[in-house]
């Protein structure tokens, strides 16, 4: 597996591996063993950077990927999350207060299994809470030696800006793929401008692109795509047309439609690093293999001309999770 470098100083596998389907969202959790033998697989195939976060499962998906990556603890990076608490009656609500941090970090690191995170998001913006208060409680953590770098994620650019003043931002998280390019605007180049790196995540658009979702498709009824409006049965209908143009690219490359869009977002920036999520072994070799399909330029020409002509028909969240998005 190839290499890239995040913020100018941390180097990651060029793929990275998403792990909250293993516990959470799309559906039932994954059966626990069969997780962290899948885990324990990824980095045997040279993978080395792992996103997670508190709030998945919750709690739950931390500690598998403490007990599955204890073995390996030098050859990983592992990206978890704070911000997101969940309250009495099970509501997700945003709080970044410095004495929450405190009690994330301390968590996180028990169920991880580790002495200090590799990045630490912030997973949602807190309107409440001064974004320099925030960068001011990692950088103490980061001297305390609890975390070694300082993420943000689903941030809007002024935001960013006002953070990396003070404590220097290493990556950016936030949704990007063929079928939703809005980071494309501002965020990617003021992340360029910075220096800071970009994770991608749901870069196979939560499974659309991949081909193996249509209009038909019956989704558990555990599985957030239920609630969200691009997902609505006449919305897949309507956007196959994006996974026809996949289907066509990847014919030409003896590739599949998720190499191709997983190809396509490696060629945006050298400092992208997408991390696509799997619950099975066959996705995961299936992924992988998108760090060696070379798209030329004119191949990635004709991809830009022919998707700028596809209007993606619904949203990518329900109107009260997208107001929890700084983009």
């Amino acid at each position: 597996m190839k290499k890239r470098i995040l913020g100018n100083s941390l180097e990651v596998s060029a793929l990275g591996l998403g792990c909250m389907a293993m516990s959470y969202a799309y559906g039932p959790a994954g059966d626990k063993q069969e997780m962290i033998a899948l885990l324990r697989a990824a980095v045997e195939r040279g993978i080395t950077f792992f996103d997670t976060a508190e709030v998945y499962g919750p709690y739950s998906n931390e500690e598998l990927l403490g007990e599955a990556l204890a073995p390996f603890r030098d050859q990983v990076v592992i990206a978890t999350k704070f911000g997101i608490q969940i309250d009495p009656n099970g509501q997700q609500i945003v709080d970044s207060n410095p004495e929450r941090i405190r009690q994330s970090v301390e968590g996180s690191l028990k169920r991880l299994k580790i002495e200090a995170i590799d990045l630490y998001y912030q997973h949602r913006v807190d309107p409440n809470v001064p974004i320099e208060e925030v960068a001011g409680t990692i950088k103490a953590l980061i001297q305390e030696g609890k975390v070694k770098h300082f993420g943000l994620s689903e941030a809007g650019v002024k935001t960013i800006r006002r953070a990396h003043a003070v404590q220097a931002v290493t990556a950016v998280q936030s949704e990007y793929s063929l079928w939703w390019r809005r980071p494309e605007e501002e965020l990617i180049p003021t992340l360029e401008e910075l220096g800071i790196g970009f994770v991608p995540f749901s870069p196979l658009g939560k499974g659309f692109l991949t081909g193996a979702i249509n209009e038909n498709t019956q989704f558990d009824s555990s599985d957030f795509r239920n609630i969200v409006p691009r997902f609505t049965p006449e919305a897949r209908k309507a956007n196959q047309r994006l996974v026809e143009l996949l289907i066509e690219v990847a014919a030409n490359k003896l590739a599949t439609p998720a190499q191709i869009a997983l190809s396509w977002l490696l060629a945006q920036k050298s400092w992208i690093v997408p991390i696509p999520g799997t619950k099975k072994l066959e996705r995961l070799d299936e992924n992988n293999a998108a760090a060696n399909v070379e798209l030329t330029v004119d191949e990635l020409q004709e991809i830009n001309a022919k998707a700028s002509r596809i209007t993606v028909q619904g949203d990518r969240y329900p109107e009260a999770l997208e107001k929890r998005t700084g983009l």
